[in-house]
């Protein structure tokens, strides 16, 4: 039997064991072996030498991300508790500042935070273009719309295009009033709210009005020749063959693009087939053009997304194979 007391002075108590203990009761769940007591900014473990060991080296851990970030959610808090290798681990606590893609607003920082996401950053250093798919909450658009911001903050672009298919997921909207910038914007939100976390507002506001970021529908790249930008085309899944190849063929000299999407939420009309499978499947061996995919392990989002993808990729092959 071993004890040992960890002190927490340098961080708020009732950040790191939760709101009414929530996030204490998370560990007590991790490490049900130990006895686990708290009192004011400290933390006794007592039980077998090798669980007090582990159960120290794991809220060490915890102790570096809030004090660099200053909070961690329940759901962070519970995923550095589950990872157990080293990689997983660095994906929270990193230790290299090069790690950082941007610093947003406040002192923010923008990393990626995963494996699959740190293949992304290298992948999109050394080749043009990058098709990045995944499901779900796996940090795709984030992780390029970050990397895009970073080409523009190091002026190794003049320009950022962000753009996506406007393509009604599973849903009609009807007719939209307003002008066509107020009838288009629900379609690229997602895009809006990653910038807005890596770009102070007023200088966001003037890099899109001087179209230094442009944020437009698919459509609105055919004829165009992009140069000198970097390029980001998003829910890829939801445009055709001939959209995607149009898209592929804008990139002008000095371009990069990143290609992102999720093959498995295509939300185009029954009557249409997305591209985005045969692209990657004729683009796969082209020096230059690398394609990464991202898995449930990648899930950033709630704790419970990850579940939910798994769920729905186990249906979704089933399904897959009854056809067959």
């Amino acid at each position: 039997m071993t004890e040992t007391i960890i002190n927490l002075d340098t961080l708020n108590p009732i950040e790191f064991f939760g709101v009414n203990n929530r996030k204490l009761d998370i560990l007590r769940k991790k490490f049900p072996l130990l006895k686990i007591l708290s009192r004011g900014t400290q933390l006794k473990l007592s039980g077998a030498p090798e669980q007090v060991e582990s159960a120290k080296e794991k809220i060490d851990l915890l102790v570096q991300y809030m004090e660099r970030n200053g909070g961690m959610s329940e759901n962070y808090f519970e995923q550095i508790l589950g990872g157990d290798d080293a990689e997983t681990i660095d994906n929270f606590v990193d230790k290299n500042p090069n790690d950082i893609l941007v610093f947003g607003p406040n002192g923010k920082t923008v990393r990626a935070r995963t494996v699959n996401q740190k293949r992304m950053v290298q992948a999109a250093d050394v080749n043009d273009i990058v098709f990045a798919v995944g499901p779900a909450g796996t940090g795709k658009t984030y992780t390029a719309v970050a990397i895009a911001v970073r080409a523009l903050k190091n002026k190794l672009v003049k320009k950022i295009i962000l753009t996506r298919p406007a393509v009604e997921a599973g849903e009609s909207l009807g007719f939209l009033p307003g002008d066509l910038k107020e009838k288009i914007d629900p379609y690229l939100r997602p895009l809006y709210d990653a910038l807005d976390d890596m770009i102070p507002a007023d200088k966001l506001g003037y890099y899109m009005s001087t179209r230094t970021i442009e944020i437009a529908p698919l459509a609105y790249m055919r004829g165009r020749t992009l140069d000198n930008a970097f390029i980001l085309l998003d829910e890829a899944q939801n445009a055709n063959d001939l959209q995607l190849k149009m898209f592929l063929t804008r990139i002008g000299a000095s371009a990069k693009a990143i290609i992102t999407g999720d093959p498995t939420q295509v939300d185009l009309p029954k009557n249409q087939r997305s591209g985005l499978d045969k692209a990657m499947r004729i683009l796969k061996n082209i020096n230059g053009i690398a394609q990464i995919e991202l898995d449930e392990e990648d899930v950033v989002r709630h704790r419970l997304v990850k579940a939910i993808i798994r769920a729905y990729d186990k249906e979704y092959h089933k399904e897959t194979n009854q056809q067959v």
